[in-house]
């Protein structure tokens, strides 16, 4: 369907863009119930810890700590930023985690600061997504554990608050700016009642509705443009095959590839899809665009369920060999596919890690036989943090000041991911070839835009057959 024909049939679509997100806001943060299942508590200091309560705070477990603090925000937030309110997280990822502090109304930006995995002490290089070194808390936790992904990860939407001297916790005031020795506290918080699943019919005016437990469904929306291929978009190199890779107000990103590889598709709004950079999600087969049914907002980003307070990434390598391997698999997302045989694991979809490496040419059309896609929620509640620290490389120095914003820290390079077998999956099926290539985009690289490839064509390995998916 071309832009043309989507602004027809949302026509009210770029009058919101323009009317700002106040009322949609207030609809989202109203609508039905949240329960807490958790808080994190980050001490904005070098050295300082990061834990998490799962009894509303009279007890805390360290899950790791601050190795740079930082004291600025930075005023250019990515697009969809904009569509949290402040106070809030604005999006959570397992490369980042991203707080809105406020509307830069001059330049239509959200103001932003960030929290980020060791990985990024060295940042990696030719990074294709949202990074801002000098407003960022950088942490000792590894991508895909703790807080970034690991089963205490925060929701979109969740509230951020600091905690004073005498120990209550508090709102973030207007215009907050973190300053060394804050102690931020975020509020993890779940709506109820909770879905079991969300479908999508992946075709044009597919349907798209969740299910609850008792056996009810709500139908959501539309498929505008069904998803046809995988791309190289930046951080699914430390998620699983199958699990949410990040969520904000304009995306839910899915990998499709095992930890060390890229390779994923995204879902988006339609109101995020007619962003400036977003000009390929209408013509290359990367991502899935939606639109809400006719009573809902036109533009659908920011609000329940899909694009606030529902979806998180969540999973572990070693979840299937734990002890208390039921309760986390239980407790995980999870994404599958149908292909026309019924609902199967998503398939493993890879491709090299180099993000200037061109795609290959069957990345186009890797999921063009997918007839339905669904997300898996959680049927039983996370188990309870664990005291127990991750384990952490050569200690890097802990420096009094924040990083400066044209040298970031570089103290050490961390270990690379590793995929854990999957004996009990089926194997993956290997994807039919594509005869095109995306092209370079023209506007500057965004959260929810691939890389486009720099560099010549060069062959490129397809997925290997016998490469199985993660389990639940």
């Amino acid at each position: 369907m071309s832009l043309r024909n989507t602004i027809a049939m949302f026509p009210a679509a770029l009058a919101l863009l323009a009317a700002g997100a106040t009322g949609l806001w207030a609809e989202a943060l109203s609508a039905g119930t949240a329960g807490e299942i958790l808080r994190l508590r980050i001490v904005n200091d070098a050295g300082g810890e990061i834990a998490a309560s799962s009894d509303g705070g009279e007890t805390w477990a360290p899950m790791g700590g601050v190795v740079r603090y930082t004291a600025r925000v930075n005023a250019r937030g990515y697009t969809a930023s904009k569509w949290v309110p402040a106070g809030r997280v604005a999006a959570t990822a397992v490369n980042a985690v991203h707080i809105n502090v406020g509307l830069n109304e001059a330049e239509d930006r959200g103001i932003i600061f960030s929290m980020l995995p060791r990985e990024f002490l060295t940042p990696p290089g030719d990074y294709r997504s949202f990074l801002s070194p000098d407003s960022s808390i950088y942490t000792d936790i590894p991508a895909g554990h703790g807080m970034f992904g690991g089963g205490e990860a925060p929701f979109v939407g969740n509230p951020v608050c600091r905690e004073t001297e005498d120990g209550r916790v508090v709102a973030l005031e207007a215009g907050y700016v973190p300053s060394r020795g804050d102690v931020l506290v975020i509020i993890v918080l779940r709506p109820e009642p909770y879905p079991i699943a969300a479908e999508f019919e992946n075709r044009e005016g597919g349907g798209v509705s969740l299910r609850y437990a008792d056996g009810s469904q709500r139908l959501l929306g539309w498929v505008i443009r069904p998803v046809g291929g995988i791309g190289r978009f930046a951080g699914s190199v430390y998620s699983a095959i199958g699990r949410i890779r990040a969520g904000h107000a304009g995306v839910v990103d899915v990998s499709t590839s095992p930890e060390g590889f890229l390779g994923a598709f995204q879902v988006i709004p339609v109101g995020h899809a007619l962003s400036p950079e977003m000009g390929l999600a209408w013509t290359k087969t990367q991502w899935m665009i939606l639109g809400p049914v006719e009573e809902e907002s036109a533009r659908w980003e920011g609000l329940m369920p899909l694009f606030f307070q529902h979806l998180r990434p969540d999973y572990l390598a070693d979840d299937l060999t734990a002890v208390n391997w039921r309760a986390r698999l239980l407790a995980r997302f999870l994404v599958e596919v149908d292909m026309g045989e019924g609902w199967r694991p998503m398939p493993c979809l890879r491709l090299a890690a180099d993000p200037r490496a061109p795609l290959p040419e069957w990345a186009d059309t890797a999921l063009e036989g997918a007839a339905r896609v669904r997300i898996l929620f959680p049927l039983a509640d996370a188990p309870p943090p664990s005291p127990t620290q991750p384990p952490s490389p050569t200690q890097p120095p802990s420096p009094t000041q924040p990083p400066s914003p044209t040298q970031p820290p570089s103290p050490t390079q961390p270990p690379s991911p590793t995929q854990p077998p999957s004996p009990t999956q089926p194997p993956s099926p290997t994807q039919p070839p594509s005869p095109t290539q995306p092209p370079s985009p023209t506007q500057p690289p965004s959260p929810t835009q691939p890389p486009s490839p720099t560099q010549p064509p060069s062959p490129t390995q397809p997925p290997s057959p016998t490469q199985p998916p993660s389990p639940r």
